[in-house]
């Protein structure tokens, strides 16, 4: 199955890199050791390899740009195998963002045209740990997972409404340059379901987005934040468009 996948991505994306592949400005993260909230045992860390990541999440001008130079994933080509009803819902056609929103994340993007989009700049997905890693950095510490205002701060801004029609890139830049990982929009990941959790049903429309569920093998209890970051992730599937749901690439 994954292997179809790719298969069909791949003849979904132009071969060619195009001036597509220059709009993201990134940064480089340091790789190390980190104990992801889940998916390993209690204390047991993993080690991340360097990497680079787009400093900010993938804009609305910046996708136009990409379906215009790819067009088999503009608004009324996009097969539904790949994208729900809701794809790119708030634009008027195929090439009519909401102007207002141009350097605003672009949302209501299935995971299936994410990775073609990051796959056609000659990035991917990040990796959940890849972004929980990245993610963990204040803009003073790599890790300020146990400070106690970074959680208050994240948790802020998950609490106020339609995030999303925020410009990218105003707020302050963490520890490794990146901006808006928490503070705009959810992002998607290469392995977004991979970590399974057991809890209550959940409907899937952005009301319900935030809703906590059961867990196995978390590492932090303590750690909100994250627990609402899987708990999001194993709550969609992957041809779906949500309002609050971006994406970002890495290299």
């Amino acid at each position: 199955m994954k292997q179809a996948i790719k298969i069909l991505t791949v003849l979904m994306c132009c071969i060619t890199q195009q001036t597509f592949a220059q709009v993201a400005e990134t940064a480089l993260v340091k790789g190390g050791t980190f104990v992801p909230q889940y998916g390993v045992s209690e204390e047991k860390s993993i080690r991340i390899a360097d990497f680079v990541m787009d400093t900010a999440p993938v804009t609305h001008a910046q996708y136009l740009q990409f379906v215009q130079e790819y067009p088999q994933w503009k608004k009324s080509k996009v097969r539904r195998l790949f994208a729900d009803g809701s794809y790119l819902k708030n634009w008027s056609g195929d090439s009519l963002p909401p102007k207002e929103l141009l350097h605003a994340p672009v949302t209501h993007i299935s995971w299936y045209a994410a990775k073609a989009c990051c796959e056609c700049m000659g990035k991917r997905l990040p990796t959940t740990n890849e972004w929980e890693y990245a993610a963990m950095a204040s803009d003073k510490k790599r890790d300020a997972r146990k400070d106690s205002l970074y959680n208050a701060n994240i948790m802020a801004a998950y609490e106020t409404r339609q995030t999303y029609l925020k410009n990218t890139g105003n707020g302050t830049p963490n520890y490794w340059g990146i901006y808006d990982l928490n503070e705009l929009v959810w992002e998607w990941t290469s392995d977004f379901n991979a970590v399974m959790l057991s809890g209550e049903n959940r409907d899937n429309n952005d009301k319900n987005l935030f809703c906590g569920a059961g867990s196995l093998n978390a590492t932090d209890l303590m750690n909100y934040t994250a627990f609402l970051r899987y708990a999001f992730r194993n709550s969609i599937k992957a041809n779906y468009n949500i309002a609050s749901l971006g994406f970002r690439c890495v290299k």
